[in-house]
């Protein structure tokens, strides 16, 4: 998370104004007026997002993580943000976002690639050294 939060503010978003850390969904709704039910079981789940960050015409809800060592872990989160990816995508307005890396995916490459043809947006620290932040939230 902090690496992470490090290339926001080194693209001059300002937490608190640009981004927010660690928010739940009812927050969101709530502070914007969206309608995020739909991947919340309908209000029944709280899920938190690590980061969100609110442009003029999205709101991003965004995940990370680094796994140095592939498992049942990294599976299931997988295929926990492949089902947040699937339904965010019937929110008008909200996007989901996954920055994640290590060495565990190279022993779950064959998960990776199936949460990859669902998402898309999934992005390494190579991305983020490589300007994807300007390009994903302009």
């Amino acid at each position: 998370e902090n690496l992470v939060e490090s290339y926001f503010q080194k693209e001059g978003l300002v937490k608190g104004v640009d981004y927010f850390k660690e928010m739940y969904i009812s927050d969101i709704e709530s502070r914007w007026n969206i309608d995020l039910s739909g991947i919340s079981n309908q209000g029944k789940a709280e899920k938190r997002f690590d980061f969100v960050i609110k442009t003029a015409n999205t709101i991003y809800g965004i995940e990370t993580n680094f796994y140095t060592s592939g498992g049942s872990k990294l599976n299931e989160t997988a295929r926990s943000y492949k089902t947040i990816a699937t339904e965010m995508k019937t929110v008008k307005g909200a996007k989901f976002i996954w920055f994640t890396d290590g060495a565990g995916w190279k022993s779950a490459a064959r998960n990776l690639e199936e949460t990859f043809d669902t998402m898309k947006h999934i992005y390494s620290i190579d991305d983020l050294e490589n300007g994807i932040i300007k390009e994903v939230f302009k």
